[in-house]
């Protein structure tokens, strides 16, 4: 089996816990939870995700992440890990996990203000071909062309596409322009919410904040999709339904904090946020309290 078809599977995303104290990471608790992620089954961690908060972290935070996670992990599931920035610095995060014992990259899409698809193109191109190394791409930004992956594709080390793009017929135009031959494993970047759609355009995988609270409903999910079960899929679909769509909240401004309210609810340890991401305000609180006692993970509170 090739790593570009390992990718066909659940990419799950760990949150990073900030102490409220100090703002400093509690790796203790980033261990809870890789370990909890991996022992129920997710078979790719993403450390430095953006539901990571990759860019809430420094450079030297990054590599620490980056580092740990492999040494957690320790072979019981792959290494995704994200790099991004400017191109000299995505290189040497890059190879760092490289010589840290990832098993691959995925380079966010640049942050800078001003980029033209073929800019894009260059600053994929660059990075792949410096690392050497197997790497994803993350594509997000609708303004880019994806003729950008067309022409990615040939190089040898381009082995996935992490689509996050929610434009379901510019997805299967896009999948069906690369050629079989080149390898490149398709995966919905949106996670469950639109994993089912994504699934029928021809992606093999997806990605997932939800394992941080829930691994074996996102499993059940990929199951379902696998086995072709339509009737569990839209029935996990509606579950997961209300939760990913406050997360998408004032412009995906909540993707994270959601999901570490969620935690600390049910007793896990995750944390804080940093800025520029805020905490929930009480409306959204009552929401992710009413999810939890759907799913049976909390109690109805006492009137």
């Amino acid at each position: 089996m090739t790593l570009a078809s390992k990718l066909e599977t659940i990419s799950g995303i760990p949150i990073t816990p900030f102490r409220q104290s100090d703002g400093g990471i509690d790796w203790n608790h980033y261990e809870e939870t890789l370990n909890r992620i991996v022992e129920q089954g997710i078979e790719i961690v993403v450390p430095c995700g953006n539901t990571s908060e990759f860019y809430a972290l420094s450079l030297d935070e990054a590599k620490e992440e980056i580092r740990r996670t492999v040494e957690i992990v320790n072979g019981r599931a792959l290494v995704m890990a994200g790099i991004g920035y400017a191109v000299p610095t995505a290189i040497e995060l890059g190879n760092y996990a490289k010589d840290a014992g990832a098993d691959m990259v995925m380079i966010h899409m640049p942050v800078h203000p001003y980029v033209t698809s073929g800019g894009v193109k260059a600053y994929f191109q660059d990075i792949i071909e410096a690392i050497d190394f197997p790497t994803v791409v993350y594509f997000k930004d609708p303004e880019v062309s994806d003729q950008v992956l067309v022409e990615l594709a040939p190089l040898e080390h381009f082995i996935g596409v992490k689509y996050a793009v929610n434009n379901l017929p510019r997805f299967a135009k896009v999948v069906r322009s690369v050629p079989k031959e080149h390898g490149v494993t398709w995966i919905c970047g949106t996670a469950e919410k639109w994993a089912p759609f994504y699934w029928n355009a021809g992606a093999k995988g997806f990605t997932s904040g939800l394992v941080n609270i829930l691994p074996g409903k996102a499993l059940e999910m990929l199951e379902a999709l696998r086995r072709g079960d339509e009737s569990l899929t839209w029935k996990l679909w509606e579950e997961i339904l209300p939760f990913e769509d406050l997360r998408a909240k004032y412009n995906q401004g909540n993707n994270v904090v959601v999901i570490k309210e969620a935690m600390e609810m049910i007793g896990q340890n995750a944390g804080v946020t940093r800025a520029p991401v805020d905490q929930l305000n009480d409306e959204d609180k009552q929401l992710v309290e009413e999810m939890l006692q759907n799913w049976n993970l909390l109690q109805p509170t006492k009137g």
